[in-house]
């Protein structure tokens, strides 16, 4: 009897969420499911290696291991020299608790760089200075704000390699985006900030004018999105070396500027430098790519999985419109990363509307594909954001995904929504 290929996908993403809750180790658990599904898609056991080892060793897999280890380093660095704690009580002094905790992953959001939540989930920490919310409670916030932008942002990769596939401007995807994240941040309040009870629903007592200006305790952070945005529009060839040299520039200049205006010690550095917490989240990050890279290489019979997958649905009778749903959904599940679900399925899905559609349809299924397949990264437990906030917390990848279902829901039935809707404006 042969498995469906959906089916084989979906017991390997299961089979790391019930080992993660039986070994308790992340990179383990991911392990597991990347060797299950090379296993399941006809791989030898040498052609397995040279997949995991090219991933392992490419440039490109350097560059996001060295970003990842850079994010903790600002994080580490704004923490060990008060700026962190500055920027939360900054934040507080101008907004009521629940704002605050929306607004500072949402702030990192605008930095379009894997693992993010890692950088706001120490905020959090400190705006929950009385300890009210459950790890549980700031894994869901933190998880969900941080990628409200992710629609509509055009600093993102995904949205920026979405509009090179489709062939549609980054400004038509940023207005037909921006729904999509006004009804993220809606829900976001509903499930996860208003049923929260906090005793502390006051602003600071301090002024607005006591201490760094907000400007001054955000430079950190704006300073790798402005310099990411130039590098991007004046010297793009940057980022053909690797698609993460413009934002590790960016956290560089940002390390050296924070060390210029609040030096920390060698002492300091060392500790930084030899952070235990570092080298776990890159290891995790490692397995993970190199999931992704039996989910990217192709089948034994020289198609992409996702194509196989295409095939199957097709064959079975599936119509087009739930294709346009299901193809990118289950790539995001798989990928757990917009650029990689975009890059995977995007030229399968444009080419099912033939060879020179409309702009009304290729908007229509943009409006579709991209948020599906977004929120099946959201569900993915191969997302990094989705890890390392665990990781953070202590928290379990089981029932982090099952928060995400319900306001994921609302968002996908207003991508449905806006699709219908699109032909008539266009």
């Amino acid at each position: 009897m042969t498995i469906p290929l959906m089916l084989k996908i979906i017991l390997s993403l299961a089979l790391i969420l019930v080992l993660n809750k039986i070994v308790r180790n992340l990179a383990i658990s991911v392990a597991a499911g990347a060797l299950l599904i090379a296993f399941w898609s006809g791989q030898t056991i040498v052609t397995a290696g040279v997949i995991a080892s090219k991933r392992m060793l490419s440039f490109d897999n350097f560059a996001l291991l060295l970003l990842i280890a850079l994010v903790i380093t600002l994080s580490n660095q704004m923490n060990q020299t008060g700026m962190m704690k500055q920027l939360v009580g900054g934040l507080k002094a101008r907004v009521s608790q629940k704002e605050a905790l929306a607004a500072l992953p949402a702030v990192i959001g605008l930095l379009p760089m894997p693992g993010g939540a890692l950088f706001s989930a120490p905020l959090l920490d400190d705006c929950d200075d009385r300890g009210e919310l459950s790890p549980m409670q700031k894994t869901k916030i933190n998880y969900w704000f941080r990628h409200v932008w992710e629609f509509t942002w055009p600093l993102y990769p995904g949205v920026i390699l979405a509009s090179d596939i489709a062939h549609v401007e980054v400004w038509q995807i940023f207005f037909l985006g921006l729904p999509l994240s006004l009804v993220s941040i809606t829900v976001g309040y509903l499930f996860y900030l208003r049923p929260l009870k906090l005793t502390a629903e006051r602003r600071e007592s301090n002024s607005k004018s006591n201490g760094p200006s907000l400007v001054s305790l955000l430079a950190p952070i704006m300073i790798v999105v402005v310099i990411y945005f130039l590098i991007m529009v004046f010297l793009p060839a940057v980022g053909t070396l690797s698609k993460y040299l413009p934002m590790i520039i960016g956290l560089l200049s940002s390390i050296l500027y924070l060390q210029i205006i609040s030096p920390l010690t060698r002492k300091e550095w060392k500790k930084i430098a030899l952070s235990h917490r570092t080298l776990q989240m890159v290891l995790i990050v490692l397995v993970v790519r190199v999931y992704g890279a039996f989910i990217e290489a192709p089948l034994p019979n020289g198609i992409l999985l996702m194509e196989q997958l295409r095939l199957e649905l097709t064959a079975a009778g599936v119509p087009l419109r739930l294709l346009v749903l299901l193809i990118p959904f289950i790539s995001g599940m798989t990928t757990g990363v917009s650029v990689g679900f975009v890059g995977a399925c995007f030229p399968i899905v444009f080419s099912l509307l033939g060879p020179s559609p409309t702009l009304a349809s290729t908007l229509s299924t943009l409006a579709l594909a991209y948020p599906f397949g977004f929120m099946g990264t959201m569900m993915s437990p191969v997302h990094v954001c989705l890890i390392v906030t665990n990781e953070h917390y202590g928290t379990n990848l089981g029932p982090s995904i099952g928060a995400v279902i319900p306001p994921a829901i609302f968002v996908m039935a207003g991508s449905l929504l806006i699709s219908y809707i699109v032909p008539f404006i266009v």
